[in-house]
C-alpha cells in the first residue's frame, strides 16, 4: 500500500513542479491561481512521501520519489512547454525509469 502512496506522492510532485512553470509563464491573478496549486501540491507530496516512509526505507522512498518527480515533470516539459526531445534526453529518461523500478524490486517492504 506504501508504495501506491508513494507513486501518489511523486506524481503531485510533478504537479508542483508544472505549477511553477506555469506560474512563470502567467501574471497577474493567473500566477496566483498557479502559486496556489504549486503550494497545495507541495504539502500533499511531502505529506503523502511522509506517510509512505513510515514502512519503505527512506533512502529508497526518496529516490523513488524524486525518480518519479524528475521523468514527470522532464515528460510535462516536453509535451506541454516545448522542452527538446532529442536522443540522449529520453535515452536517460528510459535509464531513470529502469532505475526506479530496480529499486522497487530490490526493496524488502
Amino acid at each position: 500500500m506504501n508504495w501506491i502512496v508513494l507513486i501518489i506522492a511523486g506524481l503531485f510532485e510533478v504537479a508542483f513542479a508544472s505549477c511553477l512553470g506555469k506560474a512563470k509563464e502567467t501574471s497577474g491573478n493567473e500566477m496566483y491561481f498557479w502559486y496556489f496549486g504549486f503550494a497545495i501540491s507541495l504539502t500533499i507530496s511531502m505529506l503523502l512521501l511522509l506517510k509512505a516512509t513510515e514502512t519503505l526505507p527512506i533512502g529508497t522512498a526518496y529516490a523513488v520519489w524524486t525518480g518519479i518527480g524528475a521523468v514527470g515533470t522532464a515528460l510535462i516539459g516536453i509535451f506541454f512547454f516545448k522542452e527538446p526531445a532529442h536522443f540522449w534526453r529520453v535515452f536517460f529518461l528510459i535509464t531513470l525509469i529502469s532505475s526506479i523500478v530496480g529499486l522497487k524490486s530490490v526493496s524488502v517492504s
